[in-house]
């Protein structure tokens, strides 16, 4: 299995290479040359069936990758194996029966309570053996608009051969989510608040890779999910939940969404060959996926808007490229001139073939704060369900009737509701408490360096703390 990239001026490369480099060398993000179809249907479905999680992320890293992988690197992921007091439910992504027709996929039992930690607890054993096997050093940047950065702190402390910079968007994440990037106490994690928003942290990020030499002396890579790895690992729950419900036809999936990792990772179970149908992605006020998809228009706003949602405060989706170059039909000439023209103007007209098939697989829906506190009401008083504002996002869609989905519909849960309980406590009364296995994070000591959205800046922390450059 090779790797290419969405711009088409880099060369392919290995599954190995592109999960350790992050993005491409060009500036564009990594797809398979084509997609792989699970072995063998019918083992998958039993297993599926008797709630296997870790044989259906075996399987789906090797159909990626095209090579047999270790079964102890998804063991350590899902079941804890070399960790002490494991943390993981063996079902990992329960289903939540929440009406007819309807179900609640819970993706947030994980280290940092969030959906990402699913895939990041894949990544960090991955990448240890990887580096491993090339007895290499690498320095792992990510920028977080408030869930990644603490599902990257948990999955990579402590890893003697990676050096963790998280780019944390100052004042714009709950005070949970930063604690989860801020007081792991491992001396390979550094957490950098930068006064910005987290698009403005993104390109940094992008600018540092696009520094070529840079990012060669300090041997780069990236987890946010414009790593493959991400996708891989995140489309296994909806291959999960699809299986299960698929009896009386494809299973709908509504996707909260910032940087569209999570509906994108529904796209690729569904090419794949998972029973999926349409998948309706949820935005708040950053809603440029939502008008793309209803206008034809990709446009950026001039500023992020902060919302009840924080980790969805996204203008510029990185992943809405891979989907587009799909849309394209792979024509990667045509879409770096659409980027090319997005660069310079901040939008471009996504033309009528494309946006034809970008509607035949998705619907989208914005929900404002006001409906998401409603919905996070509601949800409590009528169905004793506690959700957090992303997931509430979630639950509104089609709440204005003009979007719809045929049932069922698994609406994905991404985040445990103590990650925001200031919101949650306004909205429905009812304070939550943090689970037993992080009661102590107000207790911990914070670290982190606070700085200016200087890429300069940044350049310099990386040189000095680095282990892998050279």
């Amino acid at each position: 299995m090779r790797y290419i990239s969405t711009r088409g001026r880099a060369p392919s490369v290995s599954f190995a290479d592109a999960v350790l480099a992050g993005l491409a060398p060009d500036g564009g993000l990594y797809v398979p040359e084509t997609w792989p179809t699970f072995p063998d249907r019918d083992t998958f479905k039993r297993c599926v069936a008797l709630g296997h999680y870790t044989f259906t992320a075996y399987e789906a890293l090797n159909a990626f990758s095209g090579a047999l992988w270790e079964a102890s690197i998804v063991n350590e992921a899902y079941l804890g194996a070399k960790r002490p007091a494991p943390q993981w439910p063996l079902t990992v992504a329960p289903l939540v029966h929440e009406q007819s027709g309807t179900w609640i996929l819970e993706l947030f039992h994980g280290p940092s309570l969030a959906f990402k930690d699913i895939a990041m607890q894949l990544i960090g054993p991955l990448y240890e053996h990887l580096l491993s096997e090339r007895n290499e050093r690498l320095t792992v940047l990510c920028a977080t608009s408030g869930d990644t950065g603490g599902a990257a702190v948990e999955a990579l402390k402590n890893r003697e051969r990676i050096d963790l910079f998280v780019l944390l968007p100052k004042g714009r994440v709950s005070d949970v989510q930063r604690r989860f990037m801020t007081t792991s106490g491992a001396a390979n994690v550094h957490t950098l608040e930068l006064d910005a928003d987290f698009d403005a942290c993104q390109a940094i990020l992008k600018q540092l890779f696009a520094d070529r030499d840079f990012a060669d002396r300090a041997r780069l890579s990236a987890v946010n999910s414009v790593n493959w790895a991400r996708i891989t690992a995140q489309c296994v729950y909806f291959h999960i939940a699809s299986q299960i419900l698929c009896a009386h036809g494809p299973v709908s999936f509504v996707v909260p969404t910032g940087n569209f990792g999570d509906a994108l990772s529904g796209f690729v179970a569904k090419q794949m060959g998972a029973p999926i149908g349409r998948i309706g992605v949820a935005v708040n006020a950053n809603d440029i996926v939502a008008r793309a998809l209803h206008t034809g228009r990709y446009e950026r706003a001039p500023a992020s808007h902060a919302t009840l949602s924080p980790a969805m405060d996204i203008q510029v989706p990185s992943n809405f490229e891979r989907i587009l170059f799909e849309a394209l039909d792979r024509d990667a000439d045509h879409l770096s001139r659409l980027y090319d023209q997005f660069a310079q103007s901040g939008a471009f007209d996504i033309p009528a073939d494309a946006l034809a098939f970008l509607r035949d697989h998705f619907d989208a829906a914005s929900v404002s704060d006001a409906d998401t506190r409603a919905i996070m009401q509601e949800t409590w008083e009528y169905g004793g369900y506690l959700a957090c504002p992303h997931t509430a996002v979630a639950m509104g869609f089609g709440r204005d009737g003009q979007a719809h989905l045929d049932a069922p519909v698994v609406t994905l849960a991404t985040a445990h509701p103590a990650k925001f309980p200031d919101t949650v406590e306004a909205a429905t009364g009812l304070r939550p408490p943090l689970p037993p296995k992080c009661a102590d994070l107000f207790a911990r000591e914070e670290k982190f360096d606070a700085l200016p959205a200087d890429i300069e800046l940044v350049k310099a922390i990386i040189r000095d703390r680095s282990r892998a450059w050279t």
